[in-house]
């Protein structure tokens, strides 16, 4: 299934290489989580530093957020990313299965 994904810029600009590395990593994040909806990515400063924020919407109205902050936008989009995956991987019936296995 393919994720309907926004990209905004605020007070950026951001190249289509960029835009192209949040597009990547969204669909990656698709096929660890389990049925993503949307996604947004906002790309900003914070005062001075580069800041991510990657927002998708699973299934059952489930909303994950993850913010990344870094010295530029691409390190921001991995930080705010690789805390989104942490987020999207841990679900509660996923949790219930690693019990009963044992693990």
């Amino acid at each position: 299934m393919k994720v309907r994904t926004t990209i905004t810029a605020r007070h950026v600009e951001v190249s289509d290489e960029l835009r192209a590395r949040a597009r990547d990593l969204v669909a990656r994040l698709a096929k660890v989580a389990s049925r993503l909806h949307t996604a947004r990515v906002t790309f900003g400063e914070d005062h001075g530093e580069s800041m991510v924020e990657l927002q998708v919407q699973a299934a059952r109205g489930k909303v994950h957020v993850a913010r990344g902050l870094g010295a530029d936008h691409r390190s921001a989009l991995d930080r705010a990313a690789d805390r989104l995956r942490r987020q999207v991987g841990r679900s509660p019936a996923r949790d219930r299965t690693l019990q009963r296995q044992g693990r």
